[in-house]
């Protein structure tokens, strides 16, 4: 290494690796700074802002890395660190477990709902096509769809096609393809079913019966050491992955975990949990950014790992094909070399030659490996590294592809490179024959780099939706029995999504034929045919009735209503709406009926007419406390078939829905009955390339408490839920009805 090396003042912001966050930071935290401010002038900032260049030598960056080397010992023992666990067989594909992706079992590339079967390989063939595959996957089950009823965060997963059997299925065809699988787990669902026991123990049985390889803690800053312990009991350890950090001493028991970096500096900093324990997998997350190769660079530099996270509540958020090509690479160098980036000798900040590029050193016995990344805008080539010269060492640019000759000075091996514009490099210094396995990797790389990133777009592009067609029935001059009228006319159809997440960006909520994207906030005045309507949903006898004549039993079963025993309806029943019904199984009763399901607009033009009300009978909400004397609550009713709907149920335990003519003081301005507050009713659907979703109008009776990320209530006439879709046996919900409407002459 040469005497003197001089860089930039950026670089020495790295020197210092200053903290990203305020508090409980991913980053090495901003203690550090201040054990450096009296280190030698090239490692002070204000010396570093006036001084433009500063000299900086081998002694002041060792010094650097000595105080970090001492602090991460010193943390240790504080903490009483046991790495035990990280050696365990049963773990050790997350310390190479690069590329992981969060994926919706609504996505589309997964299951099948015509064929009704699972298609894993279909999902991992896009994959590998378009960013060069993953490690790991975790399949998220639940959220935002939990709370429609009482479905905990296992009867969830445990409703997805096949039950217990189809799961196992489904694992074993990820393990076929080499990918590790993640479930997540929600300890806010405490307004569900009560599962009966803990959740460590019914969290470890539950994925050793379905053989899965990992837990995912939503929210959680850490997950308990109870949960570790319980899989271990069980003899089948977890590789527990909390999702917002984690507190020093969870590194012994927490295998994995995110990172949400909300800052990326100019110059990469110094990941907390990599540094203390360079075994643990961190996964770079970032699910909003239209760009990502921030998260990349940050990735790479610290050895880690990346959260490919595409479909974000049904919200497709795809890569760009840049982002792509750079997450292959990446991916495809980590692979090949990840024992190398298990090194506890990793030398973060490494000195490089020129300005805005960083490196990692990451020696392995008598070989050597520098993840590099050019955080400038623009191209750099020529003399980038020195390292220290070892006669018949040599020196490949995995990146390339290519073997490096280096030019000897004053006892170095300077090498030279090319690394683009916000690009990757890595270099990897042996004193042998490249192996099999580099070998196959410069070759990979070669053909790779051939193309620059900047050849690929790197401009984001919204996924459209389409509306799935409702097609007409035969027109009627009359009014069916039990249906009502409606003559249309001119509506100004004003509704918004109650999605807990997504602000109003491109591809929340759903896009109408009218729109050119998906978004939050709808309003168009449209021109409304006239159509009849039920009266009331459809209730069990009726839909008892189309059973016994028409003889329906859907292919996907799993659920079909499920609170019926013996062939019928629970006792007392009747007048009920029917419940646990798929949109197919609603559409099946519809046809039968020579009707069809509603639009979303003609629903809600049935429940407010022109008048702008903001529920089916008027503006007074009946579920505001009368007590709070607001003057928009509904009057206290003098009986419950006084009140306009239904009270909120708020147990763990969903009751039954009411008769659906308890509440006639709830009539619309057409006299439509049991609009709001009883059961959900299916509306529309909405597919995009990967998604498809339900609208649901009305709200229910059922509110679990004790979230904010349970699925909300659309009470309001303005208002609408929506529900993503996977297959019949997920999407039938104890909470969910239906009613029909029919063209009209």
């Amino acid at each position: 290494m040469s005497a003197t090396i001089r860089i930039k003042p950026a670089l020495l912001l790295a020197l210092i690796a200053v903290s990203a966050r305020a508090q409980d930071s991913q980053f090495v935290t901003s203690s550090f700074a201040d054990q450096l401010l009296n280190s030698p002038p090239c490692l002070t900032l204000r010396q570093a802002w006036e001084g433009g260049n500063i000299p900086c030598t081998p002694f002041t960056h060792q010094e650097w890395l000595t105080d970090l080397t001492h602090w991460r010992a010193e943390r240790r023992i504080r903490i009483g660190y046991d790495p035990a666990r990280y050696s365990l067989p049963a773990l050790q594909w997350a310390q190479s477990s690069f590329i992981q992706p969060q994926m919706m079992v609504h996505d589309r590339y997964f299951y099948d709902p015509i064929q009704g079967k699972y298609t894993v390989d279909r999902y991992l063939d896009d994959l590998d096509k378009r960013y060069g595959g993953i490690d790991s996957v975790l399949i998220w089950a639940t959220y935002p769809n939990m709370g429609i009823d009482d479905r905990n965060q296992q009867d969830m997963v445990r409703s997805m096609p096949g039950g217990i059997e189809g799961l196992k299925q489904m694992v074993a065809d990820f393990h076929r393809r080499g990918v590790r699988v993640l479930f997540p787990m929600m300890m806010w669902d405490q307004g569900t079913r009560d599962p009966g026991t803990l959740w460590p123990d019914a969290v470890a049985e539950f994925m050793k019966q379905i053989d899965a390889d990992g837990i995912n803690g939503d929210t959680q800053d850490g997950v308990p050491l109870a949960f570790a312990q319980a899989a271990e009991k069980v003899d089948h350890p977890l590789g527990f992955e909390p999702e917002v950090g984690l507190a020093d001493e969870a590194l012994a028991w927490d295998v994995l975990s995110w990172a949400y970096y909300f800052k990326f500096a100019f110059v990469p900093q110094v990941d907390r949990f990599r540094w203390l324990e360079t075994r643990h997998m961190v996964h770079v997350c970032d699910r909003w950014n239209r760009t990502k190769n921030d998260n990349l660079q940050f990735a790479f530099f610290n050895g880690e790992g990346w959260e490919s996270w595409e479909n974000v509540w049904g919200i497709w958020n795809g890569i760009t094909p840049r982002d792509a090509e750079a997450t292959r690479r990446v991916a495809t160098i980590e692979r090949a070399i990840a024992p190398f980036l298990l090194s506890p000798d990793w030398e973060p900040l490494y000195p490089m030659h020129l300005y805005g590029v960083f490196a990692s050193r990451w020696p392995l016995g008598d070989q050597t490996l520098w993840t590099i990344v050019n955080r400038n805008e623009y191209d750099v080539d020529g003399r980038q590294m020195s390292a220290p010269y070892k006669a018949g060492m040599r020196y490949f640019d995995l990146y390339h592809g290519v073997e490096l000759k280096p030019a000897l000075e004053n006892g170095l091996a300077v090498l030279s490179f090319a690394t683009e514009a916000h690009g990757f490099g890595a270099i990897l210094a042996i004193p042998t024959d490249p192996d099999a396995k580099t070998r196959s990797l410069l070759d990979k790389m070669h053909g790779m780099s051939d193309k620059l990133l900047s050849s690929f777009s790197a401009e984001w592009q919204k996924t459209p939706q389409t509306l799935v067609e409702i097609p007409p029935t035969k027109p009627s001059r009359e009014a069916p029995a039990g249906m009502i009228r409606i003559n249309g006319g001119d509506y100004l159809f004003v509704v918004n999504g109650i999605e807990i997440e997504g602000s109003d960006d491109v591809g929340v909520d759903v896009q109408y034929p009218w729109e050119m994207s998906p978004r939050r906030y709808h309003e168009n005045r449209i021109q409304i045919n006239p159509f009849y309507i039920d009266k009331y949903p459809v209730t069990n006898t009726e839909f008892k009735r189309f059973l016994d004549e028409f003889h329906y039993h859907p292919k996907d079963g799993l659920n079909f209503l499920k609170d019926w025993k013996g062939g019928t309806y629970p006792e007392g029943s009747a007048n009920k709406p029917v419940t646990w019904v798929s949109i197919e199984d609603a559409r099946e009763y519809a046809k039968w009926a020579g009707k069809r399901l509603p639009h979303e607009w003609e629903w809600q033009f049935a429940a407010q007419g022109n008048d702008g009300r903001r529920f089916p009978w008027g503006n007074c909400d009946w579920t505001i406390p009368i007590i709070l004397a607001i003057p928009l609550a509904c009057p206290e009713p003098a009986s419950p078939s006084d009140a306009v709907a239904p009270a909120p149920d708020k147990g763990r335990v969903m009751l039954a829905a009411s008769d659906v003519d308890a509440h006639p003081k709830g009539a619309s301005p057409f006299g439509v009955m049991d609009m709001v507050g009883n059961v959900w009713q299916w509306t529309d659907e909405f597919i995009d390339e990967h998604t498809r979703a339900a609208i649901l109008r009305g709200g229910s009776h059922y509110q679990p408490q004790g979230s904010v990320w349970y699925f909300p209530q659309a009470y309001r006439n303005n208002e609408h839920g929506k529900l993503l879709l996977m297959s019949p046996s997920y999407d039938r919900s104890g909470a969910v009805g239906f009613r029909c409407v029919k063209d009209a002459e």
